[in-house]
């Protein structure tokens, strides 16, 4: 329960309550101070009577809160869409020239990521213009750092992003959690060269790539995964297909409904 809308709920009811109900029964009934026992009775006997209105206020408030949320996101991606769509150290699949990017920040060991990787394959076999970004945001613990780590390490060495996506696949895809030891046995599966890779390992492009990914979820907001960027707009969570489609055809179509 949010504590904090309901008080706040209970707030803008009183205000409410205390310019009509105050008004007309306290003003032409005297013309003088209002006691603070009066207003009290007064807010108490209207939300006994008429309880909905904290159920109203509670739901104005959490859709001011998303709006405001929303802008303040779009405002986070405007101001720093390079590193969003364009920085060095990302992955890009599907189509690299593509009309809509679909920003993922994703953790090897988050169970909502494995769930929503079906979802991202559905979505680049069916939409053959989709670029894809991948950014590793390991937020789950060592395990998830030391992935990430390898993951890094394998999309220094195949600058097509063929190999990190089956790479990314295998190890999201598998069962067990994610550390060191599963995540180079996917790069070993998928063709990596291990001595490379392990030499890329120790270098300062592996931490610079996953604090440019933590650095960009703290100015987009975002504290856990998945979370995308998909145009203009953050989306948090594995929302699903169909609601990651209409994401893309809005984006597509500068925003509108339909196009």
């Amino acid at each position: 329960m949010n504590f904090k809308l309901i008080l706040t709920a209970l707030a803008g009811a009183a205000v409410a309550i205390v310019a009509l109900e105050t008004y007309h029964r306290i003003v032409p009934a005297g013309g003088g101070g209002v006691s603070r026992d009066e207003i009290q009775s007064i807010v108490r006997e209207y939300i006994v009577a008429h309880p909905e209105v904290l159920q109203e206020s509670m739901a104005e408030l959490e859709k001011r809160q998303q709006v405001a949320e929303s802008e303040k996101a779009r405002t986070a991606v405007k101001e720093h869409s390079q590193a969003i769509f364009n920085s060095p150290r990302q992955v890009t699949v599907g189509d690299r020239q593509g009309d809509v990017t679909l920003v993922e920040f994703f953790d090897y060991n988050c169970g909502y990521c494995k769930q929503a990787l079906g979802d991202l394959n559905s979505l680049m076999k069916s939409d053959g213009k989709l670029r894809v970004v991948l950014k590793e945001f390991p937020v789950l613990g060592p395990g998830s750092v030391e992935a990430a780590q390898v993951a890094v390490a394998v999309r220094m060495q195949d600058p097509t992003g063929e190999k990190y996506l089956a790479f990314h696949q295998k190890l999201l895809g598998g069962r067990g959690q994610a550390d060191k030891a599963r995540a180079l046995a996917a790069a070993q599966d998928v063709g990596i060269d291990m001595a490379r890779l392990e030499h890329d390992l120790t270098s300062d492009e592996v931490k610079a790539s996953i604090e440019e990914s933590f650095k960009l979820a703290e100015q987009l907001g975002l504290n856990g995964t998945p979370s995308y960027v998909v145009g203009s707009d953050v989306v948090v969570g594995a929302v699903g297909l169909a609601s990651l489609k209409e994401k893309v055809k809005a984006a597509r179509c500068g925003g509108a409904a339909t196009c």
